[in-house]
């Protein structure tokens, strides 16, 4: 991807506490996006001492606007993760711009490392690193990667409705996201190179539906004056689309899980770390929210398997403040009977 990271300009809280190195949290949170920041929020307003570690690169951070989050509809992504910064830091939570390097079980709980070398403690470990997109490796698309060239037609679909769309496919399976667009706009062209062979009856099906296919490879997406406008194909034309929706690949970044032999299932986009309905990984005391636990999470689901997590961690905090308080009762109704 040639086009420069934007990361958020939100404060840090690096002026207000600069130096955290062997410091002991109740939670560390690895990734300051939607997830990590909802969860966050939640445990530091349950009065948890909380500490974020951000490493600013949040997977929409190319695109201008989100779409479908409510009373958010199209608010900056960057701006979204800006608010939740503040709100965080308003509840006491600590954020610091952080890359980590290093997780491992310690007695007690983990030990994360960052780059930077400082090294902090925490009886529970919640990751939300998230998911890099690998783009097709076609002239221009990186730059017009969150613009132009998309993925998703429930976060872009409504602003392409009328218009000429292309599909970029990178599997079969792709055909679906063609079929879901239909509904936007009735000039529709799928371009087919980058998969393989489309079974006849699925081309039947499209051409039945009004969507054309072209299977020449696609060379170079064409723009002007900063917009998309058509992509360049084997034989030197053009063909005019307005929005071209793609297939990037999904990588998880969950080193951070893998480091601590987190198990991994197998997804439609690949194998992917675990988790159950509240986040929890096969490691006891790790969660993982956001696009960390599914690729396909929306910034509104991204932001409720936070949340989600958060409330069954601080449960687990409450339940074992209550084991203690009921085992000395217990101790000392023993004693008196003695």
């Amino acid at each position: 991807m040639t086009r420069d990271d934007r990361i958020s300009t939100a404060p840090t809280s690096a002026s207000v506490v600069p130096h955290l190195d062997g410091e002991h949290w109740d939670v560390v949170i690895i990734g300051g996006g939607a997830a990590g920041l909802s969860a966050a929020l939640i445990l530091s307003r349950a009065r948890r001492r909380v500490l974020v570690l951000d490493a600013q690169a949040p997977r929409n951070r190319f695109a201008p606007h989100m779409h479908g989050v409510l009373s958010r509809d199209g608010y900056s992504p960057l701006d979204l993760v800006a608010d939740g910064r503040r709100e965080v830091l308003a509840a006491d939570g600590v954020i610091e711009t952080a890359h980590v390097t290093e997780t491992r079980a310690v007695s007690g709980g983990f030990e994360v490392t960052t780059e930077a070398g400082a090294r902090v403690t925490a009886r529970r470990l919640i990751v939300a690193t998230g998911t890099l997109d690998v783009l097709p490796d076609i002239d221009g698309l990186a730059e017009q990667w969150g613009r132009g060239v998309v993925a998703c037609p429930y976060c872009d679909g409504y602003e392409a409705a009328g218009r000429r769309i292309g599909v970029l496919l990178g599997s079969v399976a792709g055909i679906h996201k063609a079929h879901m667009l239909r509904s936007y706009s009735s000039d529709i062209t799928v371009f087919t190179a980058l998969t393989d062979p489309i079974p006849d009856v699925d081309r039947r099906v499209l051409e039945q539906r009004g969507i054309r296919l072209e299977d020449q490879s696609v060379t170079n997406i064409v723009s002007e004056a900063g917009l998309l406008t058509g992509v360049t194909l084997a034989d030197g034309t053009v063909a005019r689309v307005d929005a071209l929706f793609a297939e990037p690949r999904p990588v998880s970044l969950d080193v951070p899980l893998q480091q601590l032999g987190a198990a991994r299932t197998d997804t439609p986009f690949g194998s992917w770390s675990a988790v159950d309905e509240f986040g929890r990984t096969s490691i006891q005391g790790v969660w993982a929210v956001g696009n960390t636990a599914n690729p396909a999470a929306l910034v509104p689901i991204a932001m409720g398997s936070g949340a989600t997590a958060a409330l069954a961690l601080n449960g687990e905090f409450v339940a074992e403040e209550v084991a203690v308080a009921t085992h000395a009762v217990n101790t000392e109704q023993e004693a008196g009977v003695r």
